[in-house]
């Protein structure tokens, strides 16, 4: 693992919290922020629906992949990823190998809520979509799990209540991972 023992990586669907829970995270841990769709927008000049408009999911998904392998590969670092990201198998070893990955699990329904009103989620500019939720994750939760280290779920847990998990199982996960 090298020097890459001090990053980590969020993964889960949109609406799960790897936003709000990394900013927290990265707080606490005394590390540095990012969130990789922010890095894209900021690397484009254009924000995300904007790009899926222009560019497909395949072009977005291009650039994700080249936004993680450089941000990955940065040091003391707390990592959101897109609800996409781990679809590449590129991305998903990047993540696997430069850090402890962790996944934010949420039922759809939390998910739903969660993301009704964001107009920034353009796989959800849909007649259905609590359908095309359900789908995504139908593809990725495997996904989630296989390059996760730690799954946490967020259910109802109030953001502080679910730092507070992150934190004991990072402990103990970097523990047991240093012997």
């Amino acid at each position: 693992m090298g020097n890459h023992t001090k990053n980590i990586f969020l993964i889960g669907p949109m609406g799960a919290g790897k936003t709000t829970m990394g900013r927290q995270l990265a707080k606490r841990l005394n590390l540095e922020f990012l969130d990789s769709d922010h890095a894209i927008e900021q690397h484009t000049g254009a924000d995300i629906p904007l790009i899926f408009e222009k560019e497909g999911e395949t072009g977005f998904r291009k650039r994700e992949e080249s936004i993680i392998d450089e941000l990955t590969r940065k040091n003391g670092l707390v990592l959101a990823t897109g609800g996409g990201a781990v679809i590449s198998a590129e991305n998903r070893k990047h993540l696997k190998e430069r850090g402890t990955v962790i996944y934010l699990h949420s039922d759809i329904k939390h998910l739903i809520d969660r993301t009704r009103h964001d107009k920034n989620r353009p796989l959800l500019q849909t007649a259905d979509p609590a359908a095309k939720l359900r789908e995504l994750m139908k593809i990725r939760e495997p996904l989630y799990r296989e390059t996760a280290d730690i799954i946490i779920n967020t259910g109802e847990k109030s953001i502080r209540s679910v730092i507070t998990v992150i934190l004991d199982k990072l402990k103990a996960y970097q523990n047991e991972n240093n012997r």
